[in-house]
Protein backbone atom coordinates (compact mmCIF):
# COMPACT_ATOMS: atom_id res chain seq x y z
CA UNK A 1 0.00 0.00 0.00
CA UNK A 2 1.67 3.60 -0.84
CA UNK A 3 1.98 6.33 2.13
CA UNK A 4 0.73 8.92 -0.82
CA UNK A 5 -2.35 11.21 0.14
CA UNK A 6 -5.40 9.57 -0.71
CA UNK A 7 -7.62 11.50 -2.90
CA UNK A 8 -11.22 11.57 -4.28
CA UNK A 9 -11.80 10.87 -7.92
CA UNK A 10 -14.95 10.48 -8.79
CA UNK A 11 -17.13 7.66 -7.35
CA UNK A 12 -13.90 6.01 -5.89
CA UNK A 13 -10.76 6.65 -3.67
CA UNK A 14 -7.75 6.63 -5.02
CA UNK A 15 -3.64 6.87 -4.38
CA UNK A 16 -1.22 9.58 -5.25
CA UNK A 17 -0.53 6.84 -8.73
CA UNK A 18 -4.52 6.64 -9.09
CA UNK A 19 -5.09 3.29 -7.84
CA UNK A 20 -8.15 2.75 -6.62
CA UNK A 21 -8.30 2.25 -2.83
CA UNK A 22 -10.96 0.33 -0.66
CA UNK A 23 -10.97 1.40 2.98
CA UNK A 24 -11.90 -1.22 5.14
CA UNK A 25 -12.23 -1.09 8.91
CA UNK A 26 -13.39 0.20 12.25
CA UNK A 27 -14.46 3.09 14.60
CA UNK A 28 -12.17 3.63 17.58
CA UNK A 29 -14.66 5.24 19.78
CA UNK A 30 -15.02 5.39 23.18
CA UNK A 31 -11.45 6.35 23.43
CA UNK A 32 -10.91 10.58 22.51
CA UNK A 33 -14.92 10.51 22.42
CA UNK A 34 -15.65 8.17 25.83
CA UNK A 35 -19.53 6.50 25.08
CA UNK A 36 -21.34 5.30 28.52
CA UNK A 37 -22.07 1.71 26.31
CA UNK A 38 -18.29 1.78 25.41
CA UNK A 39 -16.69 1.94 28.78
CA UNK A 40 -19.74 1.47 31.32
CA UNK A 41 -20.13 4.38 32.72
CA UNK A 42 -23.72 6.21 32.71
CA UNK A 43 -24.50 9.47 31.05
CA UNK A 44 -22.37 11.64 29.47
CA UNK A 45 -18.50 11.21 29.31
CA UNK A 46 -18.00 15.29 30.94
CA UNK A 47 -20.38 14.28 33.96
CA UNK A 48 -18.69 11.31 35.03
CA UNK A 49 -15.37 13.45 34.34
CA UNK A 50 -16.86 16.01 36.85
CA UNK A 51 -17.96 13.64 38.68
CA UNK A 52 -14.47 11.83 39.32
CA UNK A 53 -13.07 15.13 39.83
CA UNK A 54 -15.21 15.27 42.80
CA UNK A 55 -14.47 12.51 44.34
CA UNK A 56 -10.99 11.96 43.74
CA UNK A 57 -9.73 15.51 43.10
CA UNK A 58 -8.62 16.72 39.97
CA UNK A 59 -5.32 15.88 39.63
CA UNK A 60 -6.00 11.82 40.43
CA UNK A 61 -8.74 12.01 38.10
CA UNK A 62 -6.93 13.71 35.25
CA UNK A 63 -4.11 11.04 36.07
CA UNK A 64 -6.78 7.75 35.94
CA UNK A 65 -8.16 9.69 31.79
CA UNK A 66 -4.46 10.17 31.01
CA UNK A 67 -3.72 6.13 31.70
CA UNK A 68 -6.82 5.05 30.19
CA UNK A 69 -6.14 7.22 27.05
CA UNK A 70 -2.44 5.69 26.86
CA UNK A 71 -3.61 2.12 27.02
CA UNK A 72 -6.91 2.18 25.32
CA UNK A 73 -5.20 1.68 22.26
CA UNK A 74 -1.30 1.21 21.65
CA UNK A 75 0.63 -0.56 19.44
CA UNK A 76 -0.52 -4.00 19.99
CA UNK A 77 -3.78 -3.27 19.00
CA UNK A 78 -2.30 -1.47 15.87
CA UNK A 79 -0.57 -4.68 15.18
CA UNK A 80 -3.76 -6.93 15.80
CA UNK A 81 -5.45 -4.70 13.47
CA UNK A 82 -3.45 -4.56 10.78
CA UNK A 83 -2.96 -8.86 11.13
CA UNK A 84 -6.86 -8.91 10.05
CA UNK A 85 -5.84 -6.94 6.74
CA UNK A 86 -7.65 -3.81 7.38
CA UNK A 87 -6.52 -1.10 6.71
CA UNK A 88 -8.03 2.15 7.89
CA UNK A 89 -9.09 3.30 11.42
CA UNK A 90 -11.59 6.00 11.49
CA UNK A 91 -10.66 7.78 15.39
CA UNK A 92 -14.10 9.67 17.19
CA UNK A 93 -12.63 12.91 19.01
CA UNK A 94 -13.98 15.16 21.58
CA UNK A 95 -13.75 18.67 21.07
CA UNK A 96 -12.97 19.02 24.57
CA UNK A 97 -9.83 17.43 24.17
CA UNK A 98 -8.69 20.75 22.29
CA UNK A 99 -10.35 23.42 23.96
CA UNK A 100 -12.20 24.49 27.22
CA UNK A 101 -15.69 25.73 27.04
CA UNK A 102 -14.47 28.77 29.70
CA UNK A 103 -11.72 29.44 27.12
CA UNK A 104 -12.95 29.21 23.72
CA UNK A 105 -10.05 29.03 20.57
CA UNK A 106 -7.38 28.90 23.08
CA UNK A 107 -5.78 25.14 22.00
CA UNK A 108 -4.72 23.22 25.14
CA UNK A 109 -0.90 22.78 25.09
CA UNK A 110 -1.32 18.53 25.21
CA UNK A 111 -4.60 17.88 22.79
CA UNK A 112 -2.61 16.24 20.35
CA UNK A 113 -0.63 14.34 22.35
CA UNK A 114 -2.03 11.32 22.42
CA UNK A 115 -3.76 11.94 18.85
CA UNK A 116 -0.68 12.11 17.54
CA UNK A 117 0.58 9.00 19.29
CA UNK A 118 -1.71 6.85 17.56
CA UNK A 119 -1.31 8.14 14.23
CA UNK A 120 2.02 7.53 14.28
CA UNK A 121 1.68 3.48 15.53
CA UNK A 122 -1.31 3.20 12.72
CA UNK A 123 0.94 4.84 9.80
CA UNK A 124 3.68 2.46 11.22
CA UNK A 125 1.38 -0.48 10.97
CA UNK A 126 0.48 0.82 6.97
CA UNK A 127 -3.74 1.74 8.62
CA UNK A 128 -5.05 5.13 7.12
CA UNK A 129 -6.56 7.34 10.08
CA UNK A 130 -10.08 9.00 9.39
CA UNK A 131 -10.66 11.82 11.93
CA UNK A 132 -14.07 12.13 12.88
CA UNK A 133 -15.55 14.87 14.94
CA UNK A 134 -18.20 13.25 17.00
CA UNK A 135 -18.85 15.81 19.70
CA UNK A 136 -19.02 19.65 18.99
CA UNK A 137 -19.63 22.44 20.99
CA UNK A 138 -23.21 22.46 22.02
CA UNK A 139 -23.76 19.14 20.79
CA UNK A 140 -24.67 18.79 16.86
CA UNK A 141 -27.18 16.18 17.84
CA UNK A 142 -29.06 14.97 20.89
CA UNK A 143 -27.13 11.62 21.31
CA UNK A 144 -25.03 10.67 24.58
CA UNK A 145 -22.27 10.36 22.19
CA UNK A 146 -22.39 14.12 21.28
CA UNK A 147 -21.36 15.01 24.79
CA UNK A 148 -23.52 18.01 26.10
CA UNK A 149 -26.76 16.24 28.18
CA UNK A 150 -29.70 16.88 26.26
CA UNK A 151 -31.85 16.59 23.95
CA UNK A 152 -31.64 19.74 22.21
CA UNK A 153 -28.72 20.17 19.29
CA UNK A 154 -27.95 23.74 20.38
CA UNK A 155 -24.87 23.77 18.17
CA UNK A 156 -27.87 24.79 15.97
CA UNK A 157 -28.87 27.42 17.39
CA UNK A 158 -25.38 29.30 18.34
CA UNK A 159 -23.30 31.24 15.83
CA UNK A 160 -20.41 30.94 18.33
CA UNK A 161 -20.98 26.98 19.06
CA UNK A 162 -20.54 26.93 14.79
CA UNK A 163 -17.30 29.36 14.81
CA UNK A 164 -15.80 27.40 17.77
CA UNK A 165 -15.58 24.37 15.68
CA UNK A 166 -14.91 26.16 12.32
CA UNK A 167 -11.44 27.36 14.29
CA UNK A 168 -10.83 24.03 15.75
CA UNK A 169 -10.99 22.24 12.07
CA UNK A 170 -8.57 24.79 10.86
CA UNK A 171 -6.12 24.17 13.89
CA UNK A 172 -6.51 20.09 13.64
CA UNK A 173 -6.17 20.78 9.60
CA UNK A 174 -2.85 22.61 9.98
CA UNK A 175 -1.18 20.24 12.62
CA UNK A 176 -2.03 17.26 9.74
CA UNK A 177 -1.85 18.86 6.54
CA UNK A 178 1.54 16.95 6.09
CA UNK A 179 0.51 13.55 7.63
CA UNK A 180 0.19 11.63 4.44
CA UNK A 181 -1.52 8.34 6.66
CA UNK A 182 -4.21 10.38 7.21
CA UNK A 183 -6.65 9.48 5.03
CA UNK A 184 -9.30 12.44 5.47
CA UNK A 185 -11.60 14.42 7.86
CA UNK A 186 -15.12 13.77 8.91
CA UNK A 187 -15.99 16.99 10.25
CA UNK A 188 -19.11 16.01 12.15
CA UNK A 189 -20.49 13.26 12.90
CA UNK A 190 -24.46 12.40 12.98
CA UNK A 191 -25.24 16.19 12.68
CA UNK A 192 -29.28 16.63 13.25
CA UNK A 193 -29.87 20.05 12.21
CA UNK A 194 -33.99 20.39 12.29
CA UNK A 195 -33.47 23.54 9.19
CA UNK A 196 -30.95 21.42 7.01
CA UNK A 197 -29.70 24.92 5.90
CA UNK A 198 -27.63 25.49 8.88
CA UNK A 199 -25.45 22.21 8.25
CA UNK A 200 -25.15 23.34 4.83
CA UNK A 201 -23.89 26.62 6.01
CA UNK A 202 -21.05 25.22 8.12
CA UNK A 203 -19.80 22.27 5.65
CA UNK A 204 -19.08 25.42 3.71
CA UNK A 205 -17.25 27.40 6.07
CA UNK A 206 -15.26 24.55 7.80
CA UNK A 207 -14.91 23.52 3.83
CA UNK A 208 -13.20 26.32 3.12
CA UNK A 209 -11.35 26.41 6.68
CA UNK A 210 -9.68 23.44 6.04
CA UNK A 211 -8.87 24.29 2.61
CA UNK A 212 -6.99 27.26 3.40
CA UNK A 213 -4.27 25.26 5.63
CA UNK A 214 -4.70 21.82 3.74
CA UNK A 215 -5.90 20.97 -0.09
CA UNK A 216 -5.23 17.24 0.25
CA UNK A 217 -6.97 15.98 2.58
CA UNK A 218 -10.59 13.88 1.83
CA UNK A 219 -13.68 15.61 3.42
CA UNK A 220 -16.42 13.17 4.57
CA UNK A 221 -19.22 14.50 5.11
CA UNK A 222 -21.88 12.98 7.33
CA UNK A 223 -25.82 13.34 5.97
CA UNK A 224 -27.84 14.83 8.18
CA UNK A 225 -30.16 13.41 10.50
CA UNK A 226 -28.20 11.24 12.16
CA UNK A 227 -26.44 10.33 8.57
CA UNK A 228 -29.13 9.04 6.35
CA UNK A 229 -30.60 12.44 4.58
CA UNK A 230 -29.03 14.33 1.99
CA UNK A 231 -32.35 15.93 0.63
CA UNK A 232 -31.22 19.36 1.81
CA UNK A 233 -28.07 18.91 0.47
CA UNK A 234 -26.76 20.83 -2.88
CA UNK A 235 -27.24 19.66 -6.16
CA UNK A 236 -23.86 21.30 -7.54
CA UNK A 237 -21.90 19.26 -4.00
CA UNK A 238 -19.11 17.79 -6.83
CA UNK A 239 -18.07 21.35 -7.70
CA UNK A 240 -18.38 22.69 -4.41
CA UNK A 241 -16.70 20.42 -2.31
CA UNK A 242 -14.04 19.26 -4.38
CA UNK A 243 -12.17 15.99 -3.37
CA UNK A 244 -14.90 14.40 -0.36
CA UNK A 245 -16.82 12.39 -0.25
CA UNK A 246 -20.34 11.84 1.56
CA UNK A 247 -20.91 9.38 4.90
CA UNK A 248 -23.87 6.98 5.21
CA UNK A 249 -24.42 5.31 8.41
CA UNK A 250 -25.78 1.92 7.74
CA UNK A 251 -27.19 0.26 10.70
CA UNK A 252 -29.94 -2.46 10.32
CA UNK A 253 -32.28 -2.93 12.74
CA UNK A 254 -31.81 -6.90 12.08
CA UNK A 255 -28.59 -6.36 14.51
CA UNK A 256 -30.35 -5.21 17.47
CA UNK A 257 -31.98 -6.59 20.37
CA UNK A 258 -35.39 -4.60 18.74
CA UNK A 259 -35.26 -6.35 15.89
CA UNK A 260 -38.89 -7.02 13.82
CA UNK A 261 -38.04 -10.61 13.65
CA UNK A 262 -35.38 -12.67 14.49
CA UNK A 263 -32.63 -12.75 11.44
CA UNK A 264 -33.12 -15.78 9.26
CA UNK A 265 -31.73 -14.41 5.94
CA UNK A 266 -34.73 -14.88 4.42
CA UNK A 267 -35.27 -13.04 0.51
CA UNK A 268 -37.68 -10.56 2.19
CA UNK A 269 -35.13 -9.74 5.21
CA UNK A 270 -32.56 -9.44 2.33
CA UNK A 271 -34.61 -7.16 0.28
CA UNK A 272 -35.16 -4.43 2.92
CA UNK A 273 -32.19 -4.50 4.29
CA UNK A 274 -31.00 -3.71 0.95
CA UNK A 275 -33.22 -1.29 0.47
CA UNK A 276 -32.29 0.41 3.19
CA UNK A 277 -28.86 0.51 2.19
CA UNK A 278 -29.83 2.21 -1.58
CA UNK A 279 -32.18 4.84 -0.21
CA UNK A 280 -29.25 5.94 1.94
CA UNK A 281 -26.94 6.53 -0.70
CA UNK A 282 -29.01 7.37 -3.72
CA UNK A 283 -28.53 10.69 -3.41
CA UNK A 284 -24.81 9.99 -4.09
CA UNK A 285 -25.28 7.95 -6.82
CA UNK A 286 -28.07 10.02 -8.67
CA UNK A 287 -24.95 12.90 -8.69
CA UNK A 288 -22.11 10.44 -9.12
CA UNK A 289 -20.63 11.03 -6.00
CA UNK A 290 -18.29 9.00 -3.52
CA UNK A 291 -20.00 7.19 -0.65
CA UNK A 292 -18.31 6.20 2.49
CA UNK A 293 -20.12 4.04 5.27
CA UNK A 294 -18.51 5.42 8.33
CA UNK A 295 -20.64 3.54 10.67
CA UNK A 296 -22.57 0.13 10.50
CA UNK A 297 -22.53 -3.29 12.60
CA UNK A 298 -24.45 -5.68 14.70
CA UNK A 299 -24.21 -5.63 18.58
CA UNK A 300 -23.51 -9.26 20.64
CA UNK A 301 -25.59 -10.94 22.80
CA UNK A 302 -23.58 -11.97 26.03
CA UNK A 303 -23.50 -14.85 28.81
CA UNK A 304 -24.02 -13.53 31.72
CA UNK A 305 -27.23 -10.97 30.44
CA UNK A 306 -28.74 -13.33 27.64
CA UNK A 307 -27.93 -17.06 28.65
CA UNK A 308 -28.24 -19.77 27.30
CA UNK A 309 -29.63 -17.59 24.10
CA UNK A 310 -26.31 -15.95 23.52
CA UNK A 311 -24.71 -18.46 20.65
CA UNK A 312 -27.74 -18.92 18.84
CA UNK A 313 -28.57 -14.67 18.64
CA UNK A 314 -24.86 -13.89 18.06
CA UNK A 315 -24.83 -16.41 15.05
CA UNK A 316 -27.86 -14.30 13.86
CA UNK A 317 -25.90 -11.21 14.01
CA UNK A 318 -23.50 -12.70 12.24
CA UNK A 319 -25.04 -13.70 9.42
CA UNK A 320 -26.61 -9.62 9.20
CA UNK A 321 -22.82 -8.60 9.38
CA UNK A 322 -22.15 -11.09 6.40
CA UNK A 323 -24.85 -10.28 4.10
CA UNK A 324 -24.16 -6.70 4.50
CA UNK A 325 -20.95 -7.35 3.42
CA UNK A 326 -22.08 -8.72 0.68
CA UNK A 327 -24.04 -5.42 -0.23
CA UNK A 328 -20.96 -3.25 0.07
CA UNK A 329 -18.47 -5.70 -1.44
CA UNK A 330 -20.36 -5.72 -4.54
CA UNK A 331 -20.18 -1.70 -4.86
CA UNK A 332 -17.03 -1.71 -4.02
CA UNK A 333 -17.60 0.52 -0.75
CA UNK A 334 -15.40 2.00 1.48
CA UNK A 335 -16.74 1.26 5.41
CA UNK A 336 -15.50 1.57 8.98
CA UNK A 337 -17.32 -0.67 10.81
CA UNK A 338 -18.40 0.28 14.88
CA UNK A 339 -16.52 -1.30 17.00
CA UNK A 340 -12.73 -2.11 17.80
CA UNK A 341 -12.70 -1.98 21.33
CA UNK A 342 -15.40 -1.91 24.41
CA UNK A 343 -16.15 -3.90 27.27
CA UNK A 344 -18.33 -6.45 25.60
CA UNK A 345 -21.33 -5.19 23.37
CA UNK A 346 -19.93 -4.80 20.10
CA UNK A 347 -16.51 -4.50 19.67
CA UNK A 348 -13.63 -6.35 17.99
CA UNK A 349 -11.80 -6.65 20.96
CA UNK A 350 -13.45 -6.59 24.55
CA UNK A 351 -11.78 -6.28 28.01
CA UNK A 352 -11.83 -9.13 29.70
CA UNK A 353 -14.59 -10.26 32.77
CA UNK A 354 -11.19 -10.82 35.00
CA UNK A 355 -10.06 -7.22 34.37
CA UNK A 356 -9.56 -4.94 37.99
CA UNK A 357 -12.21 -2.32 36.30
CA UNK A 358 -15.04 -5.22 35.25
CA UNK A 359 -14.45 -7.06 38.48
CA UNK A 360 -15.09 -3.48 39.90
CA UNK A 361 -17.94 -2.61 38.43
CA UNK A 362 -19.74 -6.03 37.75
CA UNK A 363 -22.99 -5.80 39.81
CA UNK A 364 -22.92 -1.74 38.60
CA UNK A 365 -23.11 -3.02 35.11
CA UNK A 366 -25.58 -5.79 35.96
CA UNK A 367 -28.11 -3.03 37.47
CA UNK A 368 -27.40 -0.96 34.17
CA UNK A 369 -28.31 -3.18 32.14
CA UNK A 370 -31.79 -4.42 34.07
CA UNK A 371 -32.44 -0.10 33.74
CA UNK A 372 -31.68 0.16 30.19
CA UNK A 373 -30.34 3.90 30.56
CA UNK A 374 -27.52 3.42 28.03
CA UNK A 375 -29.45 4.41 24.77
CA UNK A 376 -27.25 2.15 22.28
CA UNK A 377 -28.86 -1.18 21.77
CA UNK A 378 -30.64 -1.80 25.18
CA UNK A 379 -32.84 -4.01 25.77
CA UNK A 380 -35.53 -3.06 28.04
CA UNK A 381 -37.68 -5.96 28.37
CA UNK A 382 -37.11 -5.44 32.47
CA UNK A 383 -38.37 -1.68 32.42
CA UNK A 384 -40.78 -1.61 29.95
CA UNK A 385 -43.62 -1.55 32.55
CA UNK A 386 -42.53 1.86 33.98
CA UNK A 387 -42.41 3.58 30.57
CA UNK A 388 -44.98 2.27 28.26
CA UNK A 389 -47.54 4.50 30.36
CA UNK A 390 -45.56 7.51 29.10
CA UNK A 391 -45.74 7.01 25.60
CA UNK A 392 -49.19 5.95 25.97
CA UNK A 393 -49.88 9.11 27.62
CA UNK A 394 -48.47 11.37 25.15
CA UNK A 395 -50.52 9.45 22.22
CA UNK A 396 -53.68 10.21 24.38
CA UNK A 397 -53.07 13.65 25.26
CA UNK A 398 -51.33 14.42 21.64
CA UNK A 399 -54.18 12.20 19.41
CA UNK A 400 -52.97 14.02 15.81
CA UNK A 401 -50.34 11.88 15.20
CA UNK A 402 -48.21 14.89 13.03
CA UNK A 403 -48.31 16.87 16.18
CA UNK A 404 -45.91 13.43 17.53
CA UNK A 405 -43.12 13.97 14.80
CA UNK A 406 -40.94 16.09 16.34
CA UNK A 407 -37.47 15.92 14.49
CA UNK A 408 -35.64 14.25 14.52
CA UNK A 409 -38.30 12.03 13.48
CA UNK A 410 -38.26 9.61 11.75
CA UNK A 411 -35.14 8.49 13.57
CA UNK A 412 -36.94 9.37 17.04
CA UNK A 413 -40.57 8.40 17.01
CA UNK A 414 -42.28 8.97 20.70
CA UNK A 415 -40.93 5.94 21.81
CA UNK A 416 -37.56 6.43 21.24
CA UNK A 417 -37.64 10.31 22.75
CA UNK A 418 -38.82 8.94 25.99
CA UNK A 419 -36.40 6.33 25.78
CA UNK A 420 -33.90 8.70 25.33
CA UNK A 421 -35.50 11.53 27.57
CA UNK A 422 -36.99 9.63 30.84
CA UNK A 423 -34.86 6.88 30.67
CA UNK A 424 -31.42 7.16 29.22
CA UNK A 425 -30.70 11.02 30.43
CA UNK A 426 -32.97 11.15 33.69
CA UNK A 427 -32.62 7.65 35.41
CA UNK A 428 -29.08 7.81 34.41
CA UNK A 429 -27.68 11.29 35.71
CA UNK A 430 -28.82 9.92 39.13
CA UNK A 431 -26.30 7.02 38.76
CA UNK A 432 -23.11 8.78 37.61
CA UNK A 433 -22.19 9.63 41.40
CA UNK A 434 -22.43 5.99 42.25
CA UNK A 435 -20.61 5.17 39.36
CA UNK A 436 -17.79 8.06 40.53
CA UNK A 437 -17.72 6.43 44.32
CA UNK A 438 -16.28 3.24 43.03
CA UNK A 439 -13.40 5.16 42.68
CA UNK A 440 -12.66 6.46 46.31
CA UNK A 441 -9.60 5.88 48.02
CA UNK A 442 -8.15 4.83 45.06
CA UNK A 443 -4.67 5.71 44.63
CA UNK A 444 -2.27 6.23 41.86
CA UNK A 445 -1.35 2.72 41.89
CA UNK A 446 -4.67 1.42 41.97
CA UNK A 447 -6.30 3.77 39.61
CA UNK A 448 -3.26 2.55 37.14
CA UNK A 449 -4.63 -0.84 37.39
CA UNK A 450 -8.01 0.19 36.70
CA UNK A 451 -6.80 1.51 33.44
CA UNK A 452 -4.14 -1.51 32.32
CA UNK A 453 -7.69 -3.40 31.98
CA UNK A 454 -8.31 -1.56 28.85
CA UNK A 455 -4.86 -2.87 27.87
CA UNK A 456 -4.99 -4.92 24.59
CA UNK A 457 -2.96 -8.18 26.48
CA UNK A 458 -6.21 -7.93 28.86
CA UNK A 459 -9.00 -8.14 26.33
CA UNK A 460 -10.62 -11.22 25.02
CA UNK A 461 -11.04 -11.32 20.57
CA UNK A 462 -14.31 -11.41 19.08
CA UNK A 463 -12.75 -14.45 16.87
CA UNK A 464 -16.69 -14.78 14.56
CA UNK A 465 -16.74 -11.13 13.94
CA UNK A 466 -12.89 -10.83 13.22
CA UNK A 467 -13.26 -13.56 10.59
CA UNK A 468 -15.93 -12.22 9.00
CA UNK A 469 -13.67 -8.66 8.61
CA UNK A 470 -10.75 -10.37 7.60
CA UNK A 471 -12.98 -12.61 5.11
CA UNK A 472 -13.87 -9.50 3.69
CA UNK A 473 -10.85 -7.40 3.55
CA UNK A 474 -8.54 -9.71 2.31
CA UNK A 475 -5.73 -7.93 -0.17
CA UNK A 476 -8.03 -9.61 -3.25
CA UNK A 477 -10.49 -7.36 -2.32
CA UNK A 478 -8.94 -4.65 -0.99
CA UNK A 479 -8.57 -2.00 -4.40
CA UNK A 480 -9.97 -1.58 -7.28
Amino acid sequence: MSSGSLRVEGTNIVNERGEGVILRGAGLGGWMTMENFITGYPGCEFQIREALDDDLGKEKAAYFFDKFLEYFFAEPDAIFFKSLSLNCIRIAINYRHFEDDMAPKVLKGDGFRHLDRVIKICAEQGIYTILDMHTAPGGQNGGWHSDHGTHIANFWKHRDFQDRLVWLWTEIASHYKDEKWIAGYNPMNEPADPNHSGLINYYDRVYEAIRSVDTHHILFFDGNTFSTDFSGFPDDAKTRWPNSAYAIHDYSVYGFPKSPEPYARTDEQKRRMHRSYEKKRAWMDERGLCVWNGEWGPVYARKQYDGDATDEMNERRYNVLKDQLDMYDKDRLSWSIWLYKDIGFQGMVYVSPDTPYIQLFSSFLQRKYRLAVDSWGADDKSVKYAYDPIVQLIKEAVPNEEDRKLYPFPVWGVEERVTRLARCMLVSEFMVMEWADHFKSYDEKQLDELAQSFKFENCLKRDGLNKVLTDYATETKGSL
